[in-house]
């Protein structure tokens, strides 16, 4: 697979007899599975010929995928898309590995992962010190700094 595509989700089973299948995104961008949109999978690409919501997965149907056999071979298969370029949002694997500093320019440590939370993802730091993201005031070039209320690290 290419370093330039991102993993976006996951194809978790058929739905049907007639070659939809089920899509859990771990991204937000649902843009992702809109009608032509090109993802790719070990495999090669695949087309997307329409999708909705459901439940808390998308039912997507491919291009050429129109039978329950075809959709039992691609489940469990992981679905890459290229990056896409949005100055405003942070994206996971460019936090990853940046190093963390406050307003005073101090620095808290480097970023091993981020963590999803229902109020606010976390930034978790190699020494487990967990950083809600509410509080990243910049981001760029491996460098990302935060706006921490007092108290918050002790």
């Amino acid at each position: 697979m290419s370093e330039s595509l991102l993993e976006i989700g996951k194809i978790v089973r058929p739905h049907g007899l007639k070659g939809e299948l089920e899509v859990w995104l771990s991204t937000n961008r649902t843009e992702r599975l809109t009608p032509g949109s090109v993802v790719h999978i070990s495999s090669g690409q695949l087309i997307v010929e329409s999708s909705s919501s459901f439940k808390n997965r998308w039912l997507v149907r491919f291009k050429g995928i129109t039978t329950r056999d075809q959709a039992e071979a691609l489940k469990g298969v992981v679905i890459f898309a290229p990056k896409i370029e949005d100055e405003s949002s942070l994206w996971v694997h460019d936090l990853i590995g940046s190093q963390v500093k406050d307003l005073s320019g101090s620095i808290i440590g480097i970023v091993k992962s981020v963590e999803a939370n229902p109020a606010s993802d976390l930034l978790v730091l190699e020494d487990d010190i967990l950083i809600p993201l509410v509080f990243v005031k910049d981001q760029r070039e491996k460098m990302i700094t935060v706006d921490l209320p007092a108290g918050l690290l002790d």
